[in-house]
């Protein structure tokens, strides 16, 4: 009876905090099947009467989301890409090259994520428009490497610490090259940090706002977020439109966060035997 009713607490917890976590997710969904006249109300109901499914296809048409979505997926995997390229490399070094610059790195690598953005804008700004590159994806792109390889660093380093040389050497023995060994023991063991990596970095491109507003002025170069921003006026927001934009934004998250979620695990429940 002690155990049922330990297990029963224990559960309504986790039911409790579920729905607690979810609602908000269920209740953009529902309001992007409601018709105009149930969002407006002052007694909204939570679940339509007669739910629609027209405002994904005006949002995609008219509201240009779906050239936007692309351009976010491009944004956002070209920083995942590249980020994962240079901080694997970067964390590997550091973690295999052990001298007392490292440290120093390791640190001037780190500081570069105390400066607020908003501080950053308008340096961030002339550098691009010297560039040329202001109006490009290539703009937003190094921007964010900027701020997603120094913390990837740190992350995949941990990850390359933790793989005893020996299997190094054993591959070196064998005859492989030394970026051989990188490349067919370190970053196979090392997946659950590229998995880390990945996902950190593709949403540092994928949801950023400020940035996207500043640098990008075309409309055909625009992100989901600057898109999902027009929507909302001062005496009328289209809150049908920011719904099914919303979960439209969405989706390709949740294909991330499903694809990774066996590497994310492990690397959790590696973080918890380390700490």
């Amino acid at each position: 009876m002690r155990w049922l009713l330990k297990r029963g607490w224990m559960y309504l917890a986790m039911i409790a905090v579920s729905t607690f976590a979810l609602f908000p997710v269920y209740w953009v969904v529902i309001t992007s099947l409601k018709p105009r006249s149930e969002i407006y109300t002052r007694t909204p109901d939570l679940w339509p009467s007669d739910p629609q499914w027209d405002q994904y296809p005006r949002v995609l048409g008219e509201g240009h989301v779906g050239r936007a979505l692309l351009n976010s997926l491009i944004v956002a995997s070209g920083t995942m890409v590249i980020c994962l390229l240079v901080s694997a490399g970067a964390a590997y070094v550091l973690a295999r090259y052990r001298a007392r610059i490292t440290r120093i790195l390791l640190i001037l690598v780190l500081m570069t994520q105390m400066f607020p953005l908003v501080v950053l804008v308008i340096p961030l700004f002339v550098t691009m428009r010297k560039a040329g590159l202001l109006g490009t994806y290539w703009s937003l792109i190094i921007t964010y490497l900027a701020f997603s390889v120094p913390l990837a660093i740190w992350v995949m380093r941990g990850f390359v610490l933790s793989i005893p040389d020996e299997l190094e050497h054993a591959a070196r023995i064998d005859g492989a090259t030394r970026i051989g060994a990188m490349w067919r023991v370190v970053l196979p063991l090392a997946a659950p940090g590229l998995a880390v990596t990945a996902v950190l970095s593709f949403l540092e491109g994928w949801k950023e706002f400020l940035l996207a507003l500043t640098f990008i002025n075309d409309e055909d170069r625009k992100t989901v977020p600057l898109v999902l921003q027009s929507f909302v006026g001062r005496g009328d927001t289209d809150w049908g439109a920011v719904m099914a934009t919303s979960v439209l934004y969405t989706l390709p998250v949740a294909i991330v966060f499903v694809l990774a979620r066996k590497h994310l695990m492990t690397a959790r429940t590696a973080g918890a035997v380390k700490g």
